[in-house]
């Protein structure tokens, strides 16, 4: 396992199987900032041979630039750590590839520390190596069947899909789940993957996540899970799952944060072009794509209005006369149609065009809350905390970070 050593400058540096090396004492702010003492200190610390290293890499490999963070250092002595995912018939495609590129791409920056060390060894594992058919038509041929995968597992997920009800009935697969979780150091699941585990009694009192349009579901189906249908991921010990298909990606970048910090983690995100850390839950997808599908004409119209006018009074009252209805009808007929109630939908509606201005303008937060018809600035920076669990400068320099880094890659 990797181990932290604090440098002089509180840079991190990783090393594989060795102890921190000793302190060379405290020293003064006065004393470190000093000319002499930085000089002495550039001589003995680990992090300037790494740092030197970063710099031969960046000059021997086109398209890493100096100043790349630093990889884990190669160490001939570790085994990778053995990534297994379960698949089974009408998988999501992208629920397995999606964390499978990540871990790859663990493994060829890892590479580039010298080496060529391998991070993770990947696997694939179904009920036989028969093609598995996926959600987009192309077949996932698995490495082996469920009693050819060992016992040397690090960490075991299930990938979701439609097929889920069917896996979730097969002895075969809950019997491999089951014996699996005794052995592998961790275990999860990618979407609609955890019904599978729910199925296996594997999450029985864990916290546990899964899609937004699938959490009440499992929740019905397995009431003894605690389900947080609003997170991108959870971990519940050594239990982690994820939310809807793309969030797989979210939890690989979780995973290797943990197996190797999160220096090289935020070095996948950056090659992947996602975010490393994304902002808010899963009711920020959810909110509009329920509402798409208001089939009634009216409050259809309604909704389209609203979307259309957020500077404007959006009250129950007011919605509710430009739809013709009683305000108590507009707003039980609303809900019924959408799972939320019209004051929320507003509020949604206005974070969403919030964020878009944050991360598309230079606009400052008054005039932002002013043309998404919050009443102030703090009323949008309380709002987007509660919701988003993020302030909105924070999410604009993510965004804009995330911007910087996709046009330095292209």
């Amino acid at each position: 396992m990797p181990s932290a050593v604090s440098s002089w400058f509180g840079r991190p540096v990783f090393r594989y199987g060795s102890r921190p090396k000793t302190s060379y004492g405290t020293i003064s702010q006065a004393n470190a900032n000093s000319a002499e003492n930085r000089a002495e200190l550039d001589e003995r610390s680990d992090s300037v041979r790494f740092a030197g290293l970063a710099s031969k890499i960046s000059r021997r490999r086109p398209g890493l630039k100096r100043g790349t963070p630093w990889r884990p250092q190669p160490d001939p002595d570790r085994s990778p750590r053995r990534i297994a995912i379960l698949v089974y018939p009408d998988i999501c495609a992208l629920d397995t590839v999606g964390p499978l590129e990540a871990f790859s791409m663990a493994n060829f920056l890892g590479g580039l520390a010298g080496g060529n060390q391998q991070l993770y060894d990947l696997a694939i594992v179904a009920t036989s190596t028969d093609p598995i058919p996926t959600s987009v038509g192309f077949t996932i041929t698995p490495t082996c069947d469920l009693d050819g995968l060992g016992s040397d597992v690090d960490t075991l997920l299930v990938s979701g899909g439609d097929g889920r009800v069917e896996a979730s009935k097969d002895e075969r697969i809950k019997d491999f789940l089951r014996r699996s979780s005794l052995t592998a150091r961790r275990y999860g699941s990618v979407c609609t993957g955890a019904f599978p585990l729910a199925a296996a009694g594997l999450l029985d009192g864990r916290r546990a996540t899964t899609h937004w349009a699938r959490a009440a579901e499992l929740q019905r189906l397995y009431p003894k899970v605690k389900v947080e249908p609003d997170r991108i991921f959870t971990r519940d010990r050594n239990v982690y799952t994820s939310a809807g298909i793309t969030a797989g990606i979210d939890l690989a970048l979780a995973l290797i944060a943990e197996d190797h910090g999160k220096r090289l983690a935020l070095e996948v995100a950056r090659r992947l072009v996602v975010p490393f850390k994304r902002a808010g839950g899963q009711s920020q997808f959810s909110a509009h794509l329920e509402a798409q599908f208001i089939e009634a004409p009216g409050l259809a119209a309604v909704r389209d209005w609203a979307a259309e006018n957020l500077p404007a009074d959006l009250s129950v009252a007011a919605l509710a006369k430009r739809a013709g209805m009683s305000p108590r009808n507009f707003a039980r007929s609303f809900k019924q149609a959408t799972g939320m109630t019209p004051a929320d939908f507003v509020i949604r509606l206005r974070l969403d065009k919030a964020r878009g201005l944050l991360e598309t303008t230079t606009l400052q937060l008054k005039a932002v809350a002013t043309q998404c018809g919050f009443g102030s600035a703090d009323v949008l920076r309380r709002l987007f905390v509660e919701r988003l669990d993020v302030t909105p400068g924070e999410f604009r320099t993510r965004m804009s970070i995330r911007d910087r880094t996709a046009n330095s890659d292209s």
